[in-house]
């Protein structure tokens, strides 16, 4: 892994001579965050070394480096998902490449799914904690102290001083927000309406497939973490008996412009 994690830095730093501050990962409908962002290089997945391929609808698959504001930011637009079949590894390399090009501040979004009763679909929650409930770990066998320690604090996942941050400018830009923990499975299929209703009763507020591993990997390598999900659909008999993927696409497209605001915002004033 140490060898691979740098052969691609190499690779990157060759191509773009360019050290980010920011790394943020795109997740589904939300990709339209590149526009934000004054692009400096873009490098196709299937160009870098050791880079798995994105393959789900609404991820488009490539590194986009640039500036917001002062700041320069890499973003993942589209990530990579254990139920895809990659293995965990696979599923959080970008993540160790991105400490590696300079990274010290990760910024995840996803799609998930509501069970907090004050949630409704296109709500927009900053993730304060979280729950793994995937079958696999992503620091699961030997450890590398080169990356980190073999047991992490996972106290603060998600850094307490970005959300108080974001919170105040969410207040400031008159953005509603949120927030909950989000309790992480495998996928693909959609939750039923009894694993609904386990997320609720374990104490999560949402649920979806991502985002746990590579905030994980994250504080494995003591990088500072900020998540956010929009709820594109509720965990209950009306909502999940129609539930398809472009139905969450569309939903998490209607919330992205106040998504996308807040996180340039926080990226400027962090």
């Amino acid at each position: 892994m140490w060898e691979q994690v740098q052969e691609t830095v190499s690779y990157i730093k060759e191509k773009t001579n360019f050290t980010p501050e920011y790394g943020v990962i795109l997740g589904s409908g939300l990709g339209g965050f590149t526009n934000d962002i004054t692009i400096e290089f873009i490098l196709p997945y299937n160009e870098i070394p050791n880079f798995p391929v994105s393959t789900v609808q609404g991820h488009k698959g490539a590194l986009v480096f640039g500036t917001i504001g002062t700041k320069k930011v890499v973003a993942m637009q589209g990530r990579f998902h254990f139920y895809e079949g990659y293995s965990m590894k696979e599923v959080t390399f970008p993540v160790r490449v991105m400490k590696y090009l300079g990274v010290e501040k990760l910024i995840v979004s996803n799609a998930s799914g509501g069970v907090n009763p004050d949630y409704k679909v296109g709500s927009i929650v900053i993730i304060k904690d979280h729950i793994n409930m995937m079958p696999e770990h992503p620091l699961r066998g030997k450890n590398d102290e080169r990356f980190g320690p073999r047991f992490v604090n996972m106290s603060e996942p998600y850094s307490r001083k970005m959300i108080a941050k974001a919170k105040e400018l969410a207040a400031t830009l008159e953005i509603e927000v949120l927030d909950g923990v989000y309790l992480g499975l495998q996928g693909p299929t959609f939750e039923t309406l009894a694993e609904y209703r386990m997320v609720k009763t374990v104490g999560g507020d949402c649920v979806g497939m991502s985002t746990v591993p590579e905030v994980i990997v994250a504080r494995h390598m003591n990088m500072e973490c900020f998540g956010i999900s929009v709820i594109t659909d509720m965990g209950d008999e009306h909502s999940i008996d129609t539930i398809t993927h472009d139905e969450v696409l569309e939903a998490a497209q209607a919330a992205e412009p106040h998504v996308r605001n807040l996180i340039q915002n926080l990226i400027t004033a962090y």
